[in-house]
């Protein structure tokens, strides 16, 4: 195993290419991205300028920052069909997972703070992104409207239902408006979840330096519409935050395996065994999907691991 003095020494070298190297990089790219979209749109197709320079612009961030991206279901979604994508919250690079990833070309619901940044704010109003207006009631249905006749077209919607970044990383409360146009206007729903985003760039932590970790997009098998009307609205609303939330307890299920591998070779056998004793309750708690109890055992093996792994690397 590295030592402790190793992994902050790596982390450092990180940090500093970050500042360096990475930063500059992705200034320029963002400040292009941003002037070719307003050009682009500007002399016309805004449905092409909209999408692709802005998903160039993604992978290229993911990429001078080593970000490992994996990507599942593709497969369940059609090419021809035009969906409300619905994915949780966990950070910012959520918007470079979905824009560089998602393959399907579509447009924003973002809030209307994010139209005062310098030149992306206009590169989004250019490209036909809407942004969602809760100054008063009459705002609000202008949105919609806007939203509606953007779906009408044939293209594809976004939408963080949560409606703001998470501060803990585990999925919050959905609102309603993206699953009522969805019920509206017909549309299947396609529940999308993201891994990883909240432990590379917390947002508790600002703008400060990134942390490498895997960000993984799994896209769902679509919610197709059961007919119109507010028991239809909630019952898609369940139906997509089930999706995620099992998701999710996959996604434990997975770095417990990890954990596991990892506790097979740590020397003080006592800890060892008590820690695997948690293991075996969480993974039976996955199994029967049982998510806050599930919460509280994954803290008791996090506060558990740290003495041994730090009597490990002395």
């Amino acid at each position: 195993m590295y030592s402790q003095t190793v992994i902050e020494n790596m982390m450092l070298l990180y940090r500093i290419y970050q500042l360096c190297i990475a930063l500059p990089i992705l200034l320029v790219c963002t400040m292009l991205t941003a002037i070719v979209t307003i050009i682009g749109s500007w002399i016309g197709n805004a449905h092409f300028w909209g999408y692709y320079p802005g998903k160039i612009w993604s992978i290229i961030i993911c990429r001078v920052l080593f970000i490992p991206v994996v990507v599942r279901g593709h497969e369940n979604v059609d090419k021809k069909t035009s969906y409300v994508f619905v994915a949780n919250h966990q950070g910012a690079f959520d918007i470079f997972l979905i824009y560089g990833f998602l393959g399907r070309n579509f447009k924003w619901m973002m809030k209307k703070s994010l139209r005062k940044i310098f030149l992306v704010g206009k590169a989004c109003e250019s490209a036909r992104h809407i942004f969602v207006d809760k100054s008063g009631p009459k705002k609000i249905q202008e949105t919609y409207a806007k939203a509606r006749e953007i779906l009408k077209e044939g293209t594809s919607l976004v939408v963080f239902p949560e409606g703001a970044r998470s501060f803990t990383g585990h999925m919050g409360v959905f609102k309603k408006g993206a699953f009522q146009l969805a019920v509206e206007l017909q549309l299947p729903v396609v529940p999308v979840t993201i891994n990883g985003s909240f432990d590379i760039l917390p947002r508790t932590k600002g703008f400060g330096f990134v942390r490498r970790s895997k960000l993984t997009l799994t896209i769902h098998h679509p919610i197709l519409p059961k007919g119109k009307g507010p028991e239809n609205i909630k019952e898609t609303m369940e139906e997509a935050y089930q999706n995620r939330e099992h998701e999710a307890l996959q996604h434990v299920a997975e770095l417990l395996q990890e954990y596991q591998l990892l506790l097979q070779n740590l020397a003080d056998q006592a800890q060892t065994e008590k820690l695997l004793v948690l293991l075996s309750a969480v993974k039976i708690l996955v199994e029967n999907y049982q998510m806050q109890d599930l919460l509280g055992i994954a803290d008791t093996l996090y506060g558990g691991i740290l003495p041994v792994l730090d009597g490990e690397s002395r």
